[in-house]
């Protein structure tokens, strides 16, 4: 049984580090500052591993285990400062900080260079007999393949390091900007009669009053509009410097680069989408019944999150003590492991949930892997999508925690894989919730998140993937204004919804507030949602077709395997499907008009 609430909503950084403005913490930056340079001046003279030669190998046993040393600290030092910054974020001492770590990023860059470029000098033969020849190396074969085949999206050695530098104050500065410049945005709304400025993570949109919830949505659009001229630059610059260097590199597209960091096969995603084109206008039978339950002809933009009108207005209501029981209990009734972590997640203090000003929007999880540990980052609100969102995170820091044990290397997983392990954790808690309710209305409330959720991974995912992609195309011929920007947007809507809201249902000011699309370390930071999501749901229905107590173990098998395998192979080898096929993702979406029919009956 969890232990009695009150559970901390804060988290702890002291134990990880010290103080950012601590003299012990500047200690730790300029420690990390020297091994890290000169562990890459030693880089820049690593021979390439093309022959079976003894003495290089062991130097390249030796570097590598340099090299996940100072990963492990660079790793933690980027998330401590992340964590400060997102808890405070208008502390200019840390947003210092944050540009003095990406400042190294030439010299990270010159690492990963140093390895990629010496693998690709062996050909596949020569790297499988170093591969055979060294126990050490063996065990991170397939980190060592990969890492060989990312050579491919590299410019010439010193054309990569120049673009590394310039990167600092270049794209990554870009997105550095907007981090600050949405900080910092505060929208006036009206509070218990008087008007408030708040973050845009304190401002809601699923009141179950319907004036509320459009003047949260007009006051939101007018205060990301101050923003526009500025965001469009930085969106601009960001898609422009990956343009021009896909441009250099001779690649097919744009998704090239997103497909290979995610391990994925571009058939994979366009048998994903053509599944999802084919089947969501199964989602227009809820909207129909959400609408009439909201008494109205159509929903608009502000309509999608509103709660039901039905029972009393508090059961929607899920404070954070309430919600962390149910995800411990539902994680547990899964797989025992999994609520015994969620339980040490929420008790030791690693996750930041308090609704105050001045966070950073949005939530995210990020891990501390010298200290096996995680820390999670949103603000939690008191509604049932809080709870979810609190479930997805905690998803994430499970997936780390089955893989804390294997090699550094082979901790790592592409997004979409993650996305896996966080929406299925959602799926959990859903369908346990579902299974427990005792009435009509509370299933209806909880299909209405449910489906809620596969109107964001099928629609607005699939709206921002649209989006970005016509983007990219025309940023090819120069850059666009704020205005085609908001024009693209809403036309990527209209497209993705199936043109299903009402006139004044289209957000054109989602390309501004939508952080995603300003993240300057990875592209394409969208199709990986639906992906995962889709995932999930097909792996639960595998779930209830197994016999009781073998699937966690298989699940717990495949977050392993997301370690060191391709995404195909990884879903392949634990569950024995092709993503390639469509016959995976229809059984997902299966499951999605199951839920709508389930809804739709119960609505009446």
């Amino acid at each position: 049984m969890p232990p009695t609430p009150p559970y901390p909503q804060t988290w702890d950084l002291d134990s990880l580090a010290p103080h950012p403005s601590s003299e012990s913490f500047r200690q730790l930056m300029d420690e990390y500052r020297t091994d890290l340079t000169g562990l890459a001046d030693q880089a820049d003279h690593l021979l390439p591993l093309g022959n079976n030669d003894p003495e290089t190998i062991k130097n390249w046993e030796t570097f590598l285990n340099a090299l996940a040393d100072i990963t492990t600290r660079g790793t933690e030092l980027d998330a401590f400062i992340g964590c400060h910054a997102a808890a405070d974020a208008n502390n200019r001492e840390v947003q210092q900080l944050e540009a003095e770590m990406s400042s190294l990023g030439p010299h990270r860059a010159r690492l990963a260079l140093a390895v990629q470029f010496g693998l690709q000098a062996a050909s596949e033969d020569q790297l499988q007999e170093v591969l055979s020849a060294s126990e050490s190396l063996g065990r991170i074969s397939y980190w060592l393949t990969d890492q060989r085949s990312l050579a491919l999206l590299r410019l010439p050695r010193d054309q990569e390091t120049l673009a590394a530098e310039l990167d600092v104050d270049g794209i990554h500065a870009w997105g550095r900007l907007y981090d600050r410049v949405s900080g910092a945005l505060r929208i006036t709304v009206m509070e218990q009669g008087e008007l408030v400025d708040r973050s845009p993570s304190q401002v809601q949109f699923d009141s179950a009053d319907r004036s509320l919830r459009q003047n949260n949505y007009y006051s939101s659009a007018k205060a990301w509009r101050t923003a526009a001229d500025t965001c469009a630059d930085a969106l601009n610059h960001i898609s422009g410097t990956r343009l021009t260097k896909y441009r250099r590199l001779g690649l097919e597209d744009h998704l090239t680069a997103p497909l290979h960091y995610n391990r994925m096969q571009r058939n994979t995603l366009d048998a994903m989408w053509r599944a999802v084109d084919d089947r969501k206008e199964v989602l227009l039978d809820f909207f129909s019944a959400k609408a009439r339950l909201l008494g109205l002809d159509k929903l608009d933009w502000c309509d999608l999150q509103a709660p039901l009108p039905i029972g009393n207005a508090d059961e929607s209501a899920v404070d954070y003590d309430t919600g962390c029981n149910l995800i411990i209990d539902a994680f547990h009734k899964f797989s025992p492991e999994f609520g015994e972590f969620a339980k040490t997640t929420i008790v030791d203090r690693w996750i930041e949930a308090e609704n105050r000003e001045g966070k950073r929007q949005g939530g995210f999880c990020t891990g501390f892997p010298g200290r096996k540990q995680s820390r999670i980052f949103m603000t939690y609100v008191g509604t049932l999508d809080s709870m979810s969102t609190l479930a997805h995170e905690i998803g994430h820091a499970y997936h780390s925690h089955v893989l804390r044990e294997r090699p550094l290397f082979l901790q790592d997983y592409p997004m979409n894989l993650a996305e896996t392990a966080s929406t299925f954790a959602e799926a959990v808690l859903g369908e346990e919730r579902l299974k427990a309710s005792s009435s009509s209305n509370e299933k209806l409330a909880i299909l209405d998140t449910m489906l809620s959720d596969s109107v964001s991974f099928l629609m607005n995912i699939h709206a921002r993937f649209i989006f970005e992609d016509k983007f990219h195309i025309e940023r090819t011929a120069g850059e666009l204004s704020p205005e085609r920007f908001s024009q693209l947007m809403v036309e990527s809507q209209k497209t993705a919804y199936l043109n299903a809201l009402g006139d004044d249902g289209w957000n054109d000011t989602f390309w501004i507030s939508k952080l995603h699309f300003y993240i300057s370390s990875l592209p394409f930071y969208n199709f990986p949602y639906t992906f995962g999501y889709l995932l999930s749901l097909g792996l639960y229905a595998l779930a209830r077709e197994e016999e009781a107590g073998e699937f966690p173990e298989q699940y717990r098998n495949f977050l392993l395997a997301t370690g060191d395998r391709c995404t195909e192979a990884a879903v392949a080898d634990s569950f024995g499907h092709d993503l390639t096929a469509p016959d995976f993702w229809n059984r997902s979406l299966d499951v999605v008009a199951d839920r709508v029919a389930q809804f739709q009956e119960l609505a009446g």
